[in-house]
Formats: C-alpha cells, sequence, structure tokens
C-alpha cells in the first residue's frame, strides 16, 4: 500500500498458506491486495521431516508409508470462494504453462493467486504421493494453452479452429487463450468453481488459469488513494492545516 509502484511478489509454502498462514491468506484476498502470491505446494513439510500439510490429497501414501486419512484443502477453491480476482494452477515442471500465467499475474490488478504443483524430491515424490512428478503429469487437464501479450507490442496471431479468448488486463496488456476443456470460460466464477470440484472428484489436476476477473479493482481503487505513494506525501499534503479542516466540519454541520 506505500508504494503502488512496485510489482509485490509473495511466494509461500502450503504449510504457511494453508495451516499456519490462514488467517493472513483470508485476509489479503478478502481486501484484493493488489500482489502476485506463488505458494510451492508440495503437499508435505520439507523442513520437518515430510509430514503431511493440509494439501495432502486424502488417501496419498507419504514416503515413509503413512496414508493420508484427511480431506485436502484446495488452495485455488478456496481462494474462488473468498472473492479472488485471479486464480490459477501450473505445475513446476510445465514452464511453458507456468510462465505466461505468472507474466499476466503480474499485469493483474488486484489479489493474482497461482497454486504450483511443486514435487518435493526429498519426502514427497515416491508411488503413491499424488504430488510426485510422475502423478501430477499423468493427471493434469489444462483449462487451456495461454499466450501473454505484453502492452503495445505488436499483436500477431495465428488462426487455429476451435474456440479462442482474448482478455483484455488493466494495463492494456492481454491473454490470448485457446481452450482445451470443453465450454471453459475463464471469467465465470461458478463454473470455474465446479470445474475444481468435479476435476478432484475425477483425480484430475486442474490446471492453467482458472479464473480472472478483467474488472478487478485492487485495494487502492476500492480506498480511492491518490496516485502518489503513500510514501511519497510530504507533511503539508498529509496536514493541509485547520482551515481545511474547518471547511470539511462545515460542510457536516
Amino acid at each position: 500500500m506505500a508504494n503502488r509502484n512496485l510489482i509485490y511478489l509473495g511466494v509461500s509454502g502450503d504449510g504457511d498458506t494453508a495451516a499456519i498462514g490462514m488467517g493472513q491468506f483470508v485476509h489479503a484476498i478478502r481486501r484484493n491486495l493488489n500482489m502476485v502470491y506463488v505458494v510451492m505446494n508440495n503437499g508435505c513439510y520439507g523442513l520437518t521431516k515430510g509430514q503431511d500439510s493440509a494439501t495432502a490429497d486424502f488417501g496419498s501414501v507419504s514416503k515413509g508409508g503413512t496414508v493420508n486419512h484427511f480431506p485436502a484443502i484446495d488452495l485455488c477453491g478456496l481462494a474462488l470462494e473468498l472473492g479472488a480476482t485471479f486464480v490459477a494452477r501450473s505445475f513446476s515442471g510445465d514452464k511453458n504453462q507456468l510462465i505466461p500465467i505468472l507474466k499476466a499475474a503480474m499485469s493483474h490488478s488486484g489479489f493474482a493467486f497461482i497454486d504450483v504443483i511443486s514435487p518435493c524430491v526429498t519426502f514427497n515424490n515416491n508411488v503413491g504421493s499424488t504430488k510426485s512428478y510422475d502423478f501430477v503429469r499423468d493427471h493434469k487437464e489444462a483449462t487451456a494453452t495461454l499466450d501473454f501479450i505484453p502492452n503495445k507490442e505488436p499483436i500477431v496471431l495465428t488462426q487455429h479452429p476451435g474456440a479462442s479468448q482474448s482478455i483484455e488486463l488493466h494495463d492494456g496488456s492481454s491473454l490470448e487463450l485457446n481452450t482445451i476443456a470443453s465450454g471453459w470460460n475463464p471469467t465465470n466464477r461458478k463454473a470455474a468453481a465446479e470445474k475444481i470440484l468435479s476435476s478432484r472428484q475425477k483425480g484430475e489436476i486442474l490446471t492453467g488459469l482458472i479464473f480472472m476477473n478483467p474488472q478487478s479493482k485492487d485495494l487502492h481503487d476500492i480506498y480511492e488513494t491518490v496516485e502518489v505513494p503513500l510514501n511519497k506525501l510530504q507533511q503539508e499534503e498529509l496536514c493541509p492545516g485547520s482551515k481545511v479542516l474547518e471547511e470539511i466540519n462545515s460542510a457536516h454541520r
């Protein structure tokens, strides 16, 4: 909030986001803070010997052979429910999908959440894990292929058969989506939530741009803050004097 000219990037893990840091995660989304929040989601606590985290899938098996008896917290589903204006999921082993998602998130006005399935090669890359490299590669379902088109660059497209959609971002850049999932509309929050649920029921990992609100208003817009970064305001702007205060008070009498 202090310096609106910065690109605010937050990088966290599934433990911090879905457990100890859940309270902060919830309210950052609810207020639509203008930031990109990336979660490295490996379904385990990699710094404390690999115990299951809150995102470990029900029935998955840890490296030590322990079966998880609890349902997973789906961070994308949670972000949608809380009103996130940009929700995506990708895989650390698929840079062709992840890179344009990251670029689009940085151009989005509001809270952009990216859940990145990132297998822990030490504790959670075994047979039985639903967040191993092999499992994710075999169970991915993409919403669409994405191309990020920066602002003020020539746009050259090759038309292909099938559905495509161009979404303009607030800074003039755009996302070009070539739909893979049947009838996919990334601007429909209800359909996105239903797709997450149906994919989970089928044992699939839904990746790609899941939801985005092109008309998103971030916290600066909601509060109608000044264009000058807050840490650049001078004394005379912050304290304009008793005359201005009297005029404000008079307007309410």
